[in-house]
């Protein structure tokens, strides 16, 4: 799998980074070499971050936690938007928000006010409304849809954050890194790794490459999501097996207490009829 994977990141041009003169000396460890002008990235260091990173992703999502998928570049918007929808994840691929993280309340008012506006046009209430103001509303809501649409499901601080391009998206590590949120980075020659935890060196200019990537993370993401059902399958199994057992001991104990107080009531009746049977001689 890991040849066929390498074979088509070759393809799609993924080792090809930035000219020489824009590299970042930190990205060392990642150039194979360097072509004329431009470094060559290696192509094992990606294959080893795709791998570190499948791994982490898939532990989360199996944890019951939630990814968030980050890629506002032109070249990485389809690709993020198609990869957190095929795994049901959340993504933000038109623009970040300051503080979508460390502000997430205030991010979760704006999201219960766009489904007030869709309230309202559903029922048909802004029609009743002048032009004017209707046209205000639909402004509004369309604003917020495309800020905030992908992460319109997301109750809670994500697992981790899964970015395109980590000079693009430095304020959303920033916004990660205070949080405590695990990430991890499609980087190119002219990035900085230590903005992630999990650095994938890659071309981060080549759609094909950018979605090749992330196909794999969205396929991670929904085998950790199988193997978060069906460990939740065999806690609710061992839960029933403890209850039943739990009862079971309790009906023992019960059964038990009757019988002693049975014999003690039935003790001194035994006892008594030696007395009254010479008696009745």
């Amino acid at each position: 799998m890991s040849k066929e994977l390498a074979r088509e990141l070759i393809n799609a041009g993924v080792h090809f980074g930035h000219g020489a003169s824009r590299w970042n000396p930190k990205m060392a460890p990642y150039i194979h070499s360097k072509r004329g002008k431009i470094h060559i990235i290696d192509v094992r260091k990606t294959l080893e971050g795709v791998l570190v990173a499948k791994k982490l992703l898939a532990g989360v999502s199996a944890a019951g936690k939630d990814i968030l998928f980050v890629g506002t570049k032109r070249q990485a918007q389809e690709a993020v938007n198609r990869a957190a929808e095929k795994c049901g994840m959340h993504y933000v691929a038109e623009r970040w928000l300051g503080g979508t993280l460390t502000n997430f309340r205030t991010i979760r008012s704006r999201l219960q006010r766009l489904e007030e506006l869709d309230n309202i046009e559903s029922q048909g209430l802004m029609d009743t409304e002048s032009k004017k103001q209707a046209t205000r509303l639909r402004r509004e809501k369309e604003k917020i849809q495309m800020n905030l649409g992908g992460i319109r499901e997301l109750n809670r601080i994500p697992g981790a954050v899964v970015v395109v391009d980590t000079r693009k998206e430095r304020i959303a590590l920033l916004e990660a890194r205070k949080m405590n949120v695990p990430t991890v980075g499609i980087i190119d020659t002219n990035g900085d790794p230590d903005m992630v935890d999990v650095a994938i060196p890659a071309n981060d200019d080549s759609i094909r490459s950018i979605e090749l990537i992330l196909d794999e993370l969205a396929d991670a993401v929904s085998i950790g999501k199988t193997m978060a059902g069906v460990s939740t399958e065999e806690d609710e199994k061992q839960a029933k097996r403890a209850r039943s057992s739990r009862v079971l001991a309790r009906a023992e104990e019960d059964s038990k207490s009757q019988d002693s107080s049975y014999e003690e009531q039935e003790a001194p009746a035994e006892a008594e009829q030696p007395e009254n049977q010479p008696q009745n001689q």
